[in-house]
């Protein structure tokens, strides 16, 4: 199995609809070798388990496949985003691993 932890780059987005989910989204590679990789473990909806660092913060969470975008979305908490002074269309350095069902 190849690595379970990634870096990258993320911008962050919002979601519109009835309530504001804001989001970034996993570069096209990264999210083909986790659905490789890992995909045979989701969970509901195809989401997969991460624990995620941007800058000081650290969360655990889940990825969720957006099939039209053909990539993962990773969801933004709002005190991750306050901690971090993220604003919509900020780019920002994103830290990944893949949390196994064993250790789930």
């Amino acid at each position: 199995m190849s690595t379970s932890r990634y870096a990258f780059t993320g911008e962050l987005w919002v979601w519109e609809g009835p309530a504001s989910w804001y989001f970034t989204s996993l570069p096209e590679e990264v999210a083909d070798e986790i659905e490789q990789e890992h995909g045979h473990r989701a969970a509901g909806f195809g989401s997969v388990r991460v624990r995620v660092t941007v800058g000081g913060s650290k969360w655990a969470t889940s990825l969720f496949p957006n099939r039209k975008a053909g990539t993962y979305m990773l969801p933004m908490k709002k005190p991750v985003r306050v901690a971090e002074g993220l604003d919509v269309g900020d780019s920002f350095q994103v830290e990944l691993e893949v949390v196994g069902s064993e250790t789930a």
